[in-house]
């Protein structure tokens, strides 16, 4: 399975409709009213017929309202909608090219004003896609740097267990206090954003789940930022 990354609302509606009707136009199911219950789609959790803890429903479902009832029945026209649509290219990468509006227009574009950046991984206009070309070579730059000088999961280890002052044993002991829920939050998005550790990699050293891990990332992230926490810092929380 391929990430796409998406640069607005528009495109992300667009794409979760189009990977939701995968299974209809594969013939994996018959039916939309098949696709209400069918396990292996997101389509089922937004409807609220399948609980998934790893799928944010509530951020898709509020781009079609405000109240749950509503957003559902909202989202539930709008894939109803686009299930005549066939195979839709636009909607597996290309960047500029498919903001542009395919490659006659791009063609066209050459003679006034260049090539615009495309990338088959992200979704966006020609900026959105070099924004985060850039941004990904400075995370490389940095993560290449810190392995040269040493940092892996043993330093972050040490790292967090300095700064919340506890031992690095404490860091991957299991469960739920918040002292135990914080350090290997941290160390969970140290490990995934400045090194690379994949996620699954690290759930397998964790004990827990691929989504579990994610989570862990995006909560660390919150928590140095509040707190002004670094990597390369020594300050304590």
């Amino acid at each position: 399975m391929v990430s796409v990354l998406v640069d607005a609302d528009s495109y992300l509606l667009e794409l979760v409709r189009y990977i939701h009707l995968n299974p209809l136009r594969a013939k994996s199911i018959t039916s939309l009213k098949e696709a209400k219950h069918y396990p292996y789609c997101g389509h089922s959790a937004l409807l609220g017929n399948v609980k998934r803890t790893f799928q944010d429903t509530n951020y898709v479902l509020r781009l079609f309202g405000d109240k749950l009832r509503i957003a559902r029945k909202a989202y539930r026209a709008f894939v109803e909608k686009g299930a005549l649509q066939g195979q839709r290219p636009d909607l597996v990468g290309g960047g500029f090219i498919r903001s542009a509006g395919g490659w006659e227009a791009v063609k066209s574009m050459r003679k006034t004003m260049g090539i615009g950046k495309s990338d088959e991984r992200i979704l966006g206009d020609g900026a959105f896609v070099q924004a985060v070309l850039d941004q990904a070579k400075e995370q490389m730059e940095e993560r290449y740097r810190l392995r040269s000088e040493g940092y892996d999961l043993e330093t972050l280890t040490h790292r967090v267990s300095t700064a919340l002052e506890i031992t690095p044993e404490q860091v991957w002991e299991p469960g739920k206090k918040p002292l135990t829920v914080k350090a290997r939050s941290l160390l969970c998005y140290w490990a995934v954003r400045k090194l690379g550790y994949s996620a699954t990699a690290l759930a397998k050293k964790l004990g827990v789940s691929q989504p579990s891990v994610s989570i862990s990332v995006r909560r660390g992230e919150k928590i140095a930022e509040k707190e002004g926490v670094e990597l390369l810092n020594n300050r304590k929380l």
